[in-house]
């Protein structure tokens, strides 16, 4: 086998390989400075968080009409908001912290999610809602993805100064502008809405891991925002394209493997990054990136 054959030969001679490359690329534009504004806004957690609170919508959407993509894309929308809603209103109006909050929500939502699938469908669906499927991305779900995709990219566009200032110093937002609380309410309807896309590709329980690790992983290469969310974009496109041919040549899970390339970009950086572990040992302690 020569290099063409094995690094761009299942691409060409494989129509589902093409669009599961095609999708999850196109899933990268967006995931990845979602991913960034997460973690800068320390709410790493409650991207995996609401990545459970889609799948009772999801599954409701199932259990009206099997594996269509509109209904459950719609479904794990409106379940994602419902979650963000619900847990603002708990944090507003009682003692509880809203991280707190959506804990509780999210395992109600992944118990009666799993419910909801396994009353009508087999073990087959419910893996196929849990971690996807990425190789069967059809047209429809492709032209799904890119609207997803779309609607983020002009939303970040323009939400970035609010965004940024928030990152920064929500009590200055707050105290020269009342857009904090109805920016923390869209960003969180784009962190949903990205989800939501990334489930028919990664699942539920994986669509996260796309948003997260690449943005984690850029962290340690770039200070600057903007080269941030490149980067992890970058890292998403690649971690998406090896995972991909690791999936076709051995054999393995398409989703997890996706996960799995994306991981080790991340302990790469994190030891070998211009911020990582060993580069900061081995820099003069005055010198030291922080």
């Amino acid at each position: 086998m020569n290099l063409y054959d094995f690094l761009i030969g299942p691409f060409v001679q494989f129509g589902f390989m093409n669009r599961a490359l095609a999708g999850a690329i196109i899933l990268s534009l967006s995931a990845g400075p979602v991913g960034v504004f997460l973690m800068l806004r320390r709410m790493s957690l409650t991207g995996d968080a609401m990545a459970h609170a889609i799948l009772p919508g999801a599954a409701a959407g199932f259990l009206v009409s099997g594996l269509a993509i509109l209904p459950m894309t719609l479904g794990g929308f409106a379940a994602g908001l419902i979650v963000a809603v619900l847990a603002g209103l708990v944090s507003r109006f009682t003692i509880q912290r809203e991280d707190n909050s959506l804990a509780a929500f999210y395992l109600i939502s992944l118990a009666l999610g799993v419910m909801l699938v396994s009353l009508k469908g087999s073990n087959v669906d419910l893996m196929h809602v849990l971690f996807g499927t990425v190789l069967a991305l059809n047209n429809d779900a492709l032209i799904m993805i890119g609207a997803i995709v779309t609607v983020s990219l002009v939303a970040l566009a323009m939400l970035w100064r609010p965004l940024v200032a928030e990152c920064l110093d929500p009590s200055f937002l707050r105290s020269v502008s009342k857009a904090g609380h109805p920016v923390h309410l869209i960003f969180l309807a784009l962190v949903v809405l990205n989800l939501v896309g990334g489930f028919q590709a990664l699942g539920t329980l994986l669509a996260v891991g796309l948003m997260m690790l690449p943005a984690a992983a850029a962290r340690f290469w770039v200070r600057s925002l903007e080269a941030t969310c490149g980067l992890a974009v970058l890292i998403a496109v690649v971690s998406s394209y090896f995972g991909l041919l690791a999936s076709y040549h051995l054999s393995i899970a398409s989703g997890p493997a996706i996960i799995l390339v994306a991981g080790a970009i991340y302990l790469m950086s994190l030891l070998f990054g211009r911020r990582g572990v060993i580069t900061n040992a081995t820099r003069p302690a005055r010198h030291r990136v922080a």
